[in-house]
């Protein structure tokens, strides 16, 4: 599985608001759906808390599929 890494200019920012960012998700509603669905995982523990701080060093993982960095400028 291949990692990327998201570049944020802010000390954080919210999980939902990340997912838009990577463009895996066209919106805010999508984002929550599969917030809650326990499809998305933060540091490796499945995560549904929408408004989830990321920090620069955390990691997204969207299922199976794809994990994404936070990265800072």
């Amino acid at each position: 599985m291949k990692t990327n890494t998201v570049t944020i200019s802010t000390e954080f920012i919210s999980l939902d608001a990340f997912l838009k960012l990577t463009g895996e998700v066209p919106s805010g509603g999508q984002a929550k759906t599969w917030i809650q669905s326990g499809r998305i995982t933060v540091n490796g523990e499945v995560c549904f808390q929408r408004g989830k701080k990321l920090r620069p060093g955390d990691n997204v993982g969207i299922g199976e599929e794809k994990t994404f960095n936070v990265g800072s400028e």
